[in-house]
């Protein structure tokens, strides 16, 4: 039996997980005021550094020691202007007490763009100066608090938690370089999310945690996340400041009335904060 918590509020403060009760740390933040999914989110770019900083220093307090942190992002182009979002992002969680571990490079298929071909410029204005690439790369930026404890995992949970090594051969996830095909824009349970694939959370997954530990994505968006956690027989939390998501969530959890699958006895709690703060109310659902 596994159990999951969704959390309707600000990431920024992740009042409802105590200290080091969390064993990984995986999610995805909103890229910064993208003309495709969130225009004019934030005011400035330092508003979004800070949502960022406030995160960080909350992963770093609910995570256990040894664990990892995974943020897929990317930098952002806006109105003609390139962030470098990747580095500061690595900054804000190495100022957070994290450990830089590594860096994957996500590349997505040839035929996928979410917005205009930038190297059409180019073809119009075949000059020097024209030249914008397309983009079809997203980084993968793994950070560790502390030192792992080999030792501290029961020989039972380890064998039940061990990696296929033909797939993991296979799908080269050994390389820094993964291709996985991303989700298609106004897909089904995906329209006006920018959800990644279920491939990225299933392989990280696997890769940083057991069987019947905990993960968390604060930026939770549709539920990918601790969809995958579930069915990797993993507990979840996932934080969402959208309250219309709920719905969504559950389906594709599959704890609709209409769909069921898994355990029957896992549980999803849903937390919903009053004003972004205080919880006002609480519902159980198996």
């Amino acid at each position: 039996m596994s159990h999951h918590k969704l959390i309707i509020g600000n990431a920024m403060s992740m009042q409802e997980i105590e200290n080091e009760s969390v064993h990984l740390m995986l999610t995805s933040p909103p890229y910064f005021n993208a003309p495709f999914d969130y225009k004019d989110q934030y005011h400035n770019y330092d508003q979004y550094l800070n949502v960022l900083e406030s995160v960080a220093k909350e992963v770093y307090r609910v995570l256990k020691d040894g664990r990892i942190a995974v943020l897929n992002i990317d930098d952002m182009l806006v109105n003609g202007d390139k962030f470098p979002i990747v580095s500061h992002a690595t900054k804000i969680f190495v100022d957070a007490g994290f450990r830089y571990r590594d860096r994957i490079i996500w590349e997505k298929p040839d035929g996928y763009l979410r917005i205009s071909r930038r190297s059409g410029v180019m073809l119009q204005n075949p000059y020097p100066m024209y030249f914008y690439p397309d983009n079809l790369l997203e980084s993968i930026l793994i950070f560790q608090k502390g030192k792992f404890d080999y030792k501290s995992i029961p020989k039972d949970v380890r064998e039940a938690s061990k990696i296929d090594t033909k797939e993991f051969s296979d799908n080269k996830w050994y390389m820094t370089l993964w291709e996985m095909t991303n989700v298609l824009p106004n897909s089904e349970l995906e329209k006006d999310i920018a959800a990644f694939p279920q491939e990225l959370p299933y392989r990280i997954i696997k890769l940083f945690s057991y069987v019947g530990e905990t993960v968390l994505d604060p930026f939770v968006g549709s539920g990918t996340t601790m969809k995958v956690a579930r069915n990797l027989n993993r507990n979840s939390i996932g934080i969402e400041i959208n309250e219309t998501l709920i719905p969504i969530i559950k389906k594709k959890m599959g704890f609709d009335e209409q769909i069921s699958f898994l355990d029957k006895d896992d549980k999803l709690e849903i937390i919903i904060r009053n004003d972004k703060n205080e919880c006002h109310c609480k519902n159980q659902w198996n």
